[in-house]
């Protein structure tokens, strides 16, 4: 795939020093650290190998990728790899995608105190699911589910909510058969909303009681409980979005999904148009417009533009891929098996990746000239430049 012709990293080199000069003690540690390896990322500050052809004897250079979770050009690799690993979870059965989205009052909570509320929203929405789902009134069935978290709006606007995959059904309270939700249905998203905010008013006055809730700005006459109290009481009255779309057409596209789903970042390259010192242009979709075309582009200040990618850098460990139920890591091999033999189905068979069979020190990938095996020739350090002769074509390691 050719290189976009302008990425983060681009903006981040260019400006973000700028930046940091001109925001120095009003930003973290880990957003440092990411933009550090955005800005290295496929560059000879992380090193690399140089790739040479055995028939034709071309060479090229690879860099080293940062890995890093934020960056949007490792995700793609990162996705295929999840997808790879997910393929032996999925069950032959209707797949349903449900959304939970934070009230923006409560959004302004999360913003000084992500990793306490974005847990709670995590804990809360799958709280929810299971509880609706094992009253007998409406499934009576212990299901599963895979829930990721996004903290972005189209225009990088604070926007936390939950992803959430789920099975058409679940496992009968003493696991002895499979109960299958009605077609095209799961549950009512009234039901589930209601619960939802329920819990996680709830969950925010534990919070705020066991004093992991900090306040500032606007929101700093909240530090006492009966305060808070008060300033939440209009929230249990307002209507909570929680968003079911249709059933996914098969296990099948339900992976391809949720791969696109799970490693998104706040805001991919393709999107960017353009960028100078001055301003940042992208795309993005206007969910208000009800008809017509929804994409247009906007245009923010570059420091504007880093500031609001860096808000959602996720804390140091905070997971934002996460299984609950029957799905939970734990025991999800066995349930999965349990439920494939309930439905008389084999279990999907994981498809070896062609790496596992790759000769050492031979590539995947074949050489873009003559089609000829590629083989590293050299592999240099960070900082180190390659010694072997190359052509300025470069591609990640």
């Amino acid at each position: 795939m050719p290189r976009p012709r302008l990425e983060i990293a681009d903006i981040l080199r260019a400006h973000g020093p700028a930046w940091r000069r001109a925001n120095a003690g009003h930003v973290s540690l880990t957003q440092l650290k990411v933009m550090s390896a955005i800005e290295a990322c496929r560059t000879e500050a992380l090193g690399g190998h140089v790739a040479g052809c055995a028939s034709c004897g071309h060479h090229h250079i690879a860099y080293n990728s940062c890995k890093n979770r934020h960056c949007p050009k490792c995700q793609g690799p990162a996705a295929r790899d999840w997808m790879t690993a997910r393929a032996a979870d999925l069950l032959p059965v209707e797949y349903f995608h449900l959304v939970f989205t934070l009230p923006t009052e409560i959004a302004q909570i999360a913003y000084w105190n992500k990793k306490a509320v974005y847990d709670l929203l995590f804990r809360t929405s799958a709280e929810t699911v299971m509880t609706i789902a094992a009253d007998p009134k409406r499934l009576g069935a212990k299901v599963g589910m895979t829930a990721v978290l996004h903290t972005w709006g189209s225009a990088l606007t604070h926007h936390p909510h939950i992803h959430m995959i789920v099975p058409g059904g679940g496992l009968s309270s003493d696991g002895s058969r499979w109960i299958a939700c009605r077609a095209g249905f799961f549950v009512h998203v009234q039901v589930l909303s209601r619960l939802f905010r329920r819990l996680l008013i709830e969950g925010l006055l534990d919070l705020h009681r066991s004093g992991h809730l900090v306040f500032f700005g606007d929101l700093a006459g909240l530090t006492g409980i009966s305060a808070f109290t008060a300033w939440l009481a209009p929230c249990r009255k307002s209507e909570w979005v929680v968003y079911a779309k249709p059933p996914f057409g098969g296990p099948e596209a339900v992976l391809s999904y949720l791969s696109r789903y799970t490693h998104r970042v706040a805001i991919s390259n393709n999107r960017l148009v353009s960028a100078d010192a001055g301003t940042v242009a992208f795309r993005w979709k206007d969910y208000r417009v009800k008809a017509g075309d929804r994409q247009k582009v906007m245009r923010l200040a570059t420091g504007e533009f880093i500031r609001r990618f860096l808000i959602h850098i996720l804390p140091d460990g905070f997971h934002r891929i996460r299984h609950y139920g029957l799905l939970a890591s734990a025991a999800r091999k066995a349930n999965i098996s349990k439920v494939c033999s309930l439905l008389g189905a084999a279990q999907p068979e994981v498809t070896p990746q062609a790496t596992d069979a790759v000769i050492p020190l031979t590539l995947c990938e074949p050489c873009p000239c003559c089609g000829g095996p590629m083989r590293i020739v050299e592999i240099f350090r960070r900082g180190q430049k390659p010694q072997s002769q190359a052509p300025p074509r470069e591609q990640a390691a």
